[in-house]
């Protein structure tokens, strides 16, 4: 258990990070999924930042240079976005601008994994997935998945998440019933977020769009800004939860509730703890 100071501090932390992206709206690309870019634009847009759906590579050297930070969702990849999120991703990497992987339904072909395996080597600052994403990259082998959920608890992957953050030199974010946060050390439990959101698709997508806001106004401590984004995605699930009625309504109230969340439902609410 933490001490109260210290959950006090994760608290303070939580919401000094999105009082930041507020004040500072900053300018999010993402190359995302066909499924998932309405409910990540609005996501970012309800968090008070400002996304940019912009994935054509013919577009990349002109416009990545002046975002604040990359999200690159592999979920509907095909052979002609590669070269984008190549391309955006090394722009980013040399100009120090911070991006998030997420690496959906890794396990569903040699191409796939491939593609990932390459944009690791570009240098994300942090690889978001679910247990068993982490676990394949870790591995570095195709396995078994139902596309892009998950067959392993967050907590499975601690070991595999640990150990690629070594390898790779990010942070690694594994979604779940707890959502897990390393550095390759130090292990961090985000206790936040509600069963339901597992029930509408691209949740965990707008997450990563979500931490790559949080990085670009803390890009020195991705660790810290990747808890804090998960953890307000979580609560404003939560909150989101006691006033719908199924999955439809939970998606509606969870971008209201982001947009309106403010520091009493956040520091009461922030739940964080330190593995071992």
């Amino acid at each position: 258990m933490e001490s109260k100071s210290e959950q006090n501090e994760w608290s303070s932390g939580v919401w000094a990070h999105l009082t930041d992206v507020r004040r500072r709206s900053p300018l999010v690309q993402c190359i995302t999924n066909f499924v998932s870019m309405d409910l990540v634009a609005n996501t970012l847009l309800s968090a008070g930042a400002s996304p940019a759906m912009v994935h054509s590579v013919v577009e990349i050297p002109d416009f990545t240079p002046h975002i604040h930070a990359l999200c690159i969702n592999v979920g509907t990849l095909t052979p002609e976005w590669l070269p984008s999120m190549k391309a955006a991703a090394e722009v980013a990497s040399q100009l120090g601008k911070p991006w998030v992987l997420d690496p959906a339904a890794v396990s569903c072909s040699g191409f796939r994994l491939k593609s990932c395996l390459e944009l690791i080597g570009l240098k994300p600052t942090v690889i978001k997935g679910n247990g068993s994403e982490i676990i394949a990259l870790s591995s570095a082998s195709p396995g078994q998945t139902k596309g892009a959920d998950s067959s392993h608890e967050s907590t499975d992957a601690i070991e595999a998440a640990k150990s690629l953050a070594l390898s790779s030199g990010a942070v690694v974010a594994v979604s779940g019933a707890v959502d897990i946060v390393t550095d390759g050390n130090q292990v961090i439990g985000v206790h936040n977020g509600t069963k339901m959101m597992q029930k509408i698709t691209a949740t965990g997508c707008s997450l990563a769009g979500l931490i790559a806001a949080f990085l670009a106004i803390d890009s020195s401590r991705p660790l810290e800004a990747t808890v804090s984004a998960m953890s307000v995605f979580g609560i404003a699930g939560e909150l989101g939860e006691a006033m719908a009625n199924g999955p439809a309504s939970l998606r509606m109230h969870l971008i209201d509730s982001l947009y309106g969340l403010d520091e009493t439902s956040v520091r009461s609410r922030v739940n964080i703890t330190r593995f071992g």
